[in-house]
């Protein structure tokens, strides 16, 4: 645990949350700052300043987690869609430099956006960028 991070302080009991599921790796709070009724992050409980950082396995189980808090998320709050996001690096969106995902309830007309504005490419570029980094 990072002494210093308040991820790890919330995950680990440091600070009062509302949890809503727990295990020996992960926490699932609710988001403090929500961008919808039920917007929730999974944290795990080790520190791991994000994707690149967190061992494979864990990956595997948060994103688990993810569909398995998305399903029943969906199911109690009768939700119309769902968002799952996770932001590595400050250019990408992250402000709390703990590995999190979000969990995102949409509702009709909720007025949220989370989107990007396509950039125009052709077929050539792509195929040219396809080759050059495909693993």
């Amino acid at each position: 645990m990072d002494e210093n991070c308040i991820f790890c302080k919330l995950s680990n009991h440091v600070f009062d949350t509302n949890m809503i599921y727990e295990d020996d790796d992960f926490a699932v709070i609710l988001d403090l700052s929500p961008a919808a009724k039920g917007h929730a992050l999974i944290l795990p409980k080790e520190h791991y300043a994000n994707i690149y950082e967190l061992p494979e396995d864990l990956t595997s189980k948060a994103f688990l987690l993810a569909k398995k808090m998305a399903s029943h998320l969906t199911e109690k709050l009768k939700c119309d869609g769902f968002n799952i996001v996770q932001n590595n690096g400050e250019t990408a969106g992250q402000t709390v430099f703990h590995f999190h995902i979000h969990l995102i309830p949409r509702y009709k007309d909720d007025n949220q956006k989370i989107g990007w504005k396509p950039l125009e490419v052709s077929n050539d570029d792509l195929a040219a960028l396809a080759k050059e980094i495909r693993l």
